[in-house]
């Protein structure tokens, strides 16, 4: 018999309600849930996301070093470049900048708050990733 029977990802940052607004935009999510301190939304497929007030939250700097990653959320897409558009027009903004000579399977972005995220591609990647 399992101890926990669902579970939320909980971001903290400093306006949940304009956190809340991006992800439901990119996820395609309902609030399910809001209080003076927190949002809590679920995507058509059941994922959960919860944002909770910290006036003193600190986004995360990864990738560099000083304050690095402290969480990671990891979407698949059908699309890169669709999904990137979509995530800038939502207020997110990229982290990584990779030579465009290229095709890749992941991108990293940040939301508006500043937490880190990839996008990747559905398919399986056919090489590890290096470094």
């Amino acid at each position: 018999m399992a101890t926990v029977n669902a579970g939320v990802v909980v971001l903290d940052c400093a306006e949940p309600e304009k956190l809340a607004e991006f992800y439901k935009g990119l996820l395609g999510a309902e609030e399910t849930e809001v209080t003076a301190n927190r949002v809590e939304i679920e995507g058509p497929r059941g994922f959960r996301m919860a944002f909770r007030r910290d006036v003193n939250a600190t986004p995360p700097s990864w990738p560099r070093p000083e304050n690095s990653l402290q969480v990671h959320l990891d979407f698949v897409v059908t699309e890169l470049d669709e999904a990137e558009r979509a995530i800038v027009g939502l207020g997110g903004r990229p982290v990584e900048a990779k030579d465009p000579a290229g095709p890749y399977e992941e991108r990293g972005f940040s939301d508006p708050a500043g937490h880190s995220f990839t996008v990747r591609l559905a398919v399986a990647p056919t090489a590890p990733k290096q470094g």
